[in-house]
């Protein structure tokens, strides 16, 4: 447990170094051409570093996407606009957005009613925007030789809640694996991942063993397998790819009895189910009235496509982000989930429905 929580904390001041290089990076571009500007004009240097700020948070599967998308309508907009993108996990970034305090909540799966009914209190109106495919992943350390594949009935042997403190083994799952100790990591309840892969494996929402090593930080999952022989652990496809010289992702038997990879082909095929899922933004009504928004929630649903793919997801078809984009311009309110998880819907089915608050 303390070998992975060290690697944790490298891999925070990993990306704090990393995100003081890329503003370093922006700030040398734009911000001294800002200076200089300023000084010419002869106003306040103080003045001219003035900027807008659209807050997103939410999901930590959405960050990839939404972090590439924030870092290049920032660029476009030479230092006018500055987006900032937190990782609560789904259920802390709906939490915030319901009390009014970020801009857009990124989302691995749809609001749920409890939320629609925290904004709806706090007057809280929103816009549900998928921009995304994700092939939910489950991993192993690499040096674990005895599984090739697994079905949902083995997954839920593992994460079942009557699995707490009952199955501790691999042997338990299957007979002909080790009895060698099986260590779980997760994403927490806070997450969207959890949400979802318990719907689709458990067959209900949040239903869970909770006796297994939980993080928001999908970068904690990813060094709590590697550093484990006998751990199995599930996140975003983009972890994976990031990361697949440290974990190895899992063929999963879908309905047909076929082990399949996660891949954006398999993705576009529809067979890598049932763990393929859309990937939300909700943006709230009063933020949308603003012009910096409406720039960069069109800049998302045009240029993300491209971004998507670049850091590991499947884009929507090209009809889906058009679609999309005009209901944010049209201001369709509201959810088509009516906040009950959901697996297996398609987008086309998902935009041809009326949305509610």
């Amino acid at each position: 447990m303390k070998d992975w929580q060290t690697c944790a904390r490298s891999e925070v001041s990993r990306r704090l170094t990393i995100t003081g290089f890329k503003f370093m990076k922006f700030w040398n571009i734009f911000g001294s051409a800002a200076m200089l500007m300023a000084l010419q004009a002869g106003v306040a240097p103080q003045a001219a570093s003035a900027q807008s700020t659209i807050k997103l948070d939410g999901s930590s599967t959405v960050f990839p996407i939404a972090e590439a998308v924030a870092e290049e309508f920032q660029i476009s907009k030479r230092g006018k606009v500055r987006v900032t993108v937190g990782i609560a996990g789904t259920g802390g970034g709906f939490k915030r957005f319901c009390r009014g305090e970020t801009d857009v909540s990124n989302a691995s799966r749809p609001i749920l009613k409890e939320e629609m009914e925290a904004c709806r209190k706090a007057g809280i109106k929103y816009l549900e925007l998928p921009v995304a495919f994700d092939a939910l992943t489950v991993v192993v350390n690499p040096a674990n030789t005895w599984v090739k594949a697994l079905t949902v009935a083995d997954l839920k042997k593992m994460w079942e809640p009557s699995a707490q403190g009952r199955v501790s083994r691999w042997n338990q799952i299957r007979p002909e694996w080790p009895a060698e100790p099986l260590t779980l990591f997760g994403p927490g309840a806070d997450s969207g991942t959890f949400d979802y892969f318990t719907e689709a494996v458990n067959g209900k929402s949040k239903a869970s063993r909770g006796d297994f090593a939980a993080s928001e930080d999908d970068n904690v999952i990813v060094q709590g397998v590697e550093n484990n022989k006998n751990a199995l652990g599930y996140f975003g496809y983009a972890y994976y790819i990031s990361n697949k010289d440290r974990v190895r992702a899992v063929p999963v038997v879908n309905k047909s009895g076929k082990a399949v990879m996660p891949s954006i082909e398999a993705v576009n095929d529809g067979s890598y189910e049932p763990l393929s899922r859309p990937l939300f933004i909700y943006v709230s009504e009063p933020a949308a009235q603003r012009a910096e928004v409406r720039e960069f929630i069109n800049f998302y649903l045009t240029e993300g496509s491209e971004l998507a793919k670049e850091v590991g997801y499947v884009p929507l078809p090209k009809e889906a982000y058009q679609l999309a984009l005009k209901h944010f311009k049209e201001k369709k309110l509201g959810t088509v989930f009516g906040g009950v998880p959901e697996v297996g819907a398609t987008i086309d089915e998902l935009l041809a429905r009326e949305g509610k608050l």
